[in-house]
């Protein structure tokens, strides 16, 4: 079954990639490729565990101070990327924390196109 048919939300893509880190380890993961509340695409130079369940985290950079998101994730699938050396990754989310939720919102209004306001 092809995975555009199963979103309920369409993901939406990211021009400028966030960078996941592994919680435990705090190590570099890869990059968000798109995001939606149920799930995520990774791009990554190593491939990832299909089946794995992984403890991730997002710094979001703030004015004053870096704002973590901790959520934990199973990988779907896993696939080579178009780019060499680069592999695509598909997670699914376990129970999605509320910042994250807040995350996947802001990022689609950010990214969204809205009608401009006709001049008087």
């Amino acid at each position: 079954m092809h995975m555009q048919v199963q979103r309920r939300i369409e993901r939406h893509q990211l021009p400028y990639y966030l960078k996941v880190f592994n919680r435990i380890t705090d190590k570099p993961m890869g990059y968000i490729g798109n995001v939606s509340l149920d799930g995520l695409l990774l791009v990554s130079q190593l491939p990832m565990l299909v089946g794995a369940r992984f403890d991730m985290r997002l710094k979001i950079p703030g004015l004053n101070e870096q704002h973590f998101i901790d959520f934990s994730a199973t990988c779907q699938w896993c696939r080579e990327d178009v780019t060499p050396g680069c592999y695509d990754s598909g997670f699914a989310l376990v129970a999605p924390p509320a910042d994250y939720v807040e995350m996947v919102d802001a990022l689609r209004h950010y990214f969204s196109f809205y009608p401009m306001a006709a001049s008087a």
